[in-house]
């Protein structure tokens, strides 16, 4: 089953000297359920502006995407806001944590944006922090937080409303080897565990070869390619 089908998308801007600059010539790409896809390529090539138009945080110049069986195009700015929170998980290379807040609360809060009543959302978020090793931190700040606990608990709040695909921008950008690799792991076991389907754009080897297709943005073009020599 297609998570998300992506249909012929181009993305131009107008560059600071008016003219025209083209970042996606006919983008085409389906993600499975149960699915992890690596998408490689130079910095500038694109690949997180085409993150943004897969999650609904972007329109396209022309083109068409399908999430969960539902046209993209056809919805208005608070369709496509509603959709996110309950079809989309998100994790950037910042963990964007809300600093005041505890893991637990930080992990509540899209649940609570959903509509999930107090108990009911504290029960799901300790579950999505049990899941990626966090239990003993839940009543933290970020503050009191590494930067890889931080990043987890960046996981289990894009996991708490049980999206349809997870969508992750250089999500080790920020993490040293040994919390890169333990975040990489997971994310390979949550794709089994849960059987979502995640986007990763990422630079680094490691996680790109844990994916079970690597695609190279190149061009404004996307094609399949092994990471030993792009990523070398």
């Amino acid at each position: 089953m297609n998570v998300i089908e992506a249909r012929e998308l181009s993305k131009s801007y107008i560059g600071g000297d008016g003219g025209r600059v083209d970042v996606l010539n006919g983008v085409s790409l389906d993600v499975r359920q149960g699915e992890m896809i690596a998408v490689v390529g130079a910095s500038g090539a694109g690949k997180s502006t085409l993150l943004h138009i897969l999650g609904a945080l972007d329109r396209p110049t022309q083109g068409k995407v399908t999430l969960d069986g539902q046209s993209l195009s056809a919805l208005g700015d608070e369709q496509l806001s509603k959709l996110r929170n309950i079809k989309v998980g998100f994790v950037f290379q910042f963990h964007h944590l809300l600093r005041e807040f505890s893991a637990l609360e930080n992990v509540m809060m899209p649940l609570r944006i959903s509509g999930w009543d107090a108990p009911r959302a504290r029960a799901r978020a300790q579950d999505m922090l049990a899941r990626v090793g966090l239990s003993a931190r839940s009543t933290h700040r970020p503050s009191e937080m590494s930067g890889g606990e931080q990043q987890r608990t960046a996981v289990a709040r894009a996991l708490a409303v049980d999206p349809v695909v997870v969508l992750a921008d250089e999500p080790s950008g920020n993490l040293d080897h040994a919390n890169a690799e333990r975040l990489h792991e997971q994310f390979t076991q949550l794709v089994r565990d849960l059987n979502i389907a995640m986007v990763v754009v990422t630079h680094n080897k490691a996680l790109a070869a844990r994916a079970d297709r690597a695609l190279l943005l190149e061009d404004g073009r996307l094609q399949e390619t092994d990471v030993r020599e792009v990523l070398a």
